[in-house]
């Protein structure tokens, strides 16, 4: 494994992050945390920014030494050096632009063990490059993400998670990008026989659903084509999207929450995978998607068992999924 991917890796290994996204998206995955339909991307994370004083008082003790942008040395205030909850204090502030949630950040990391104090590692080692997240509760700690958001890039952040043994990391930011609100790119007329969809003002869809048989197999159909990087099916992606059955019951919309989701493609029915890899970025598809390639006969949730499924997803950016 690339040490590119130890952000990733640590944290989740240290059981505060499930890949649990809203049901109809990952409800497929055995072990993604979710079991409704309704459960939103950022509810899913399991670190909560309720962070104790005594944790809190903890981080406080331990010393960093070294400049922000470089590998930092670690000294724990005593060993084993253990938090109940993820815990998360901004060491060095930035001087570049606001980080905003929802953004994809990269990420500079520098870690310890709490049992003994000795090094996990490094993205600095062997000319290894910032991993890229997104900057929210699905990809990152819900404390960690709040710590952050109002900071500027360049800061530098020092992060505990709690586990078998706690974690401990310098974490640095040295870039940050924004994803758009909503698709860009080149109208598509989309063939009859699906679905109508309509564009609400900011960009949130309906749809006029059509009488007759849904389709047997997957309809994967650009309304918008963008110019960004092609999809690929192990890549994260951020978007807006709203769900409805065949016959136009509406059971799920990013839009309605006010934020775009992000979800690995390698954690969602096949027919998001299949339907979205291969797509660029900035574009507006909408997927039909039969009950073989969604959730099959049985119920979920509010989705009957056996459902057509009829999604408009707005692909408004890729992380790119770490190389092994």
């Amino acid at each position: 494994m690339r040490r590119t991917a130890r952000f990733r890796k640590i944290v989740a290994a240290g059981g505060v992050l499930t890949l649990g996204l809203v049901a109809v998206v990952a409800g497929c995955s055995a072990d993604d945390g979710t079991d409704g339909a309704s459960a939103s991307p950022s509810s899913s994370a399991s670190a909560t920014a309720d962070t104790s004083a005594a944790d809190q008082a903890a981080l406080e003790q331990v010393v960093v030494e070294g400049e922000p942008g470089a590998a930092a040395t670690v000294t724990l205030p005593e060993t084993p050096f253990t938090v109940g909850d993820v815990a998360a204090r901004i060491l060095t502030p930035g001087t570049g632009e606001t980080l905003e949630e929802g953004q994809i950040v990269a990420l500079d990391s520098t870690w310890v063990s709490g049992e003994d104090g000795s090094a996990l590692g490094s993205t600095h080692d062997e000319g290894g490059a910032p991993e890229q997240l997104v900057l929210d509760g699905t990809s990152l700690p819900t404390a960690f993400v709040e710590a952050l958001v109002g900071q500027q890039v360049g800061v530098r952040a020092l992060l505990a998670i709690p586990g078998e043994p706690t974690r401990v990391a310098v974490v640095d930011i040295p870039s940050a990008q924004t994803v758009p609100d909503r698709a860009e790119g080149t109208a598509v007329t989309p063939p009859e026989g699906l679905p109508t969809v309509t564009l609400a003002e900011d960009g949130a869809p309906s749809i006029e659903p059509v009488a007759g048989d849904p389709p047997t197999t997957l309809v994967s159909q650009d309304l918008i084509t963008g110019t960004g990087p092609v999809v690929a099916e192990t890549d994260t992606v951020i978007a807006h999207y709203s769900g409805w059955l065949w016959d136009g019951t509406s059971f799920d919309s990013s839009w309605e929450r006010g934020t775009p989701a992000s979800f690995s493609l390698q954690q969602v029915v096949q027919g998001w995978t299949q339907g979205l890899a291969g797509k660029t970025v900035g574009s507006q598809v909408l997927l039909v998607i039969p009950p073989d390639l969604g959730y099959g006969a049985e119920d979920n949730g509010d989705i009957p068992g056996g459902s057509t499924l009829v999604f408009v997803v707005d692909l408004l950016g890729t992380v790119p999924a770490p190389a092994a």
